[in-house]
């Protein structure tokens, strides 16, 4: 009924119950988050651990109950029998629209363990979610450049071992850290200014995901990878937030992780470089293949 709203009233509507769910939610969550930092006692810090995903995963409920009543789109969904909410697993995904973390969120939401990004040092400033990032212990890195290394080497791999430090608390609870493989959204520019060999993807970059395995590998126990096309067309917030997607074609599959990948230096091992960029570019070709089949059969249907 929501749905068969004008599209103005939907966005306005939506916009405001998803604004009001976050200004509700995120202040429980920073209070558990105090709470957690104020007792050091392991037992109790695992405790409001898990209250504060808690409150997260409900915030990402609500929204996903508002997305499905305010809008009409046909959710088409393979593999969510390979979805194990006690696990620890690293989510591969394509990167197309801002669209792509409602959907990912919607559909890993309580199915696997919260999904946690890699994110910037300066994002911790962001207000609200910030503070909110940090209550969920999403680990936050310092990168410095290639040029920047060269002029200060000492700080040669110290981002490394901040990261694996910070990654330490996710031996505690099961974790899903997310890397959209791209680095970027999809667009035809881009695209064809980096001559990409994918006809619906950008190039992978290697070096995010040989970073979270180098960090992380020896607690990660398997790969989602996850696929999303929209048949109609990339959309935007505001298109999802009025009611205006009408397909949404995901594919899961469960992948191991290479052994072989594990132990190596990405950035100081030439053989390791390429073994992970040959790992990758061959999830990438098949990933490339099943949008195009899902493209050619979305067009026919």
């Amino acid at each position: 009924m929501l749905s068969s709203l004008p599209g103005p009233l939907i966005l306005l509507l939506s916009s405001i119950l998803a604004i009001a769910n976050t200004a509700i939610l995120v202040p429980v969550l920073l209070l558990l988050a105090l709470i957690k930092l104020l007792i050091p006692v392991a037992p109790v810090r695992r405790l409001f651990s898990r209250l504060i995903i808690g409150v997260a995963e409900t915030w990402i409920s609500i929204n996903s109950f508002l997305v499905r009543a305010f809008t009409r789109a046909d959710w088409q969904v393979t593999g969510l029998e390979h979805l194990q909410p006690d696990d620890w697993y690293l989510v591969l995904s394509n990167h197309q629209s801002w669209v792509d973390i409602v959907v990912l969120q919607d559909l890993c939401n309580r199915r696997i363990p919260l999904l946690k990004f890699f994110l910037k040092s300066q994002l911790i400033w962001v207000p609200l979610l910030g503070l909110a990032w940090w209550a969920l212990d999403f680990p936050f890195m310092k990168r410095y450049s290639k040029e920047y290394l060269q002029r200060h080497p000492e700080l040669r791999g110290t981002d490394v071992e901040a990261t694996r430090r910070a990654c330490q608390k996710f031996a505690e609870l099961p974790v899903s850290v997310m890397n959209f493989v791209e680095g970027t959204r999809f667009t035809p520019k881009k695209h064809a200014q980096q001559q990409s060999p994918f006809r619906y993807l950008l190039k992978p970059k290697v070096g995010g995901v040989a970073f979270v395995l180098e960090t992380m590998g020896d607690m990660l126990h398997a790969i989602v990878d996850i696929t999303i096309v929209y048949p109609d067309g990339r959309p935007t917030l505001t298109d999802l937030l009025s009611g205006r997607v009408r397909r949404v074609l995901v594919d899961i599959r469960r992948r191991e992780i290479p052994r072989e990948l594990l132990g190596g230096s990405y950035e100081n091992d030439l053989a390791v470089r390429e073994a992970f960029q040959q790992w990758i570019n061959r999830i990438w070709a098949e990933k490339d293949a099943l949008m195009a089949e899902q493209s050619r059969t979305a067009e026919q249907s």
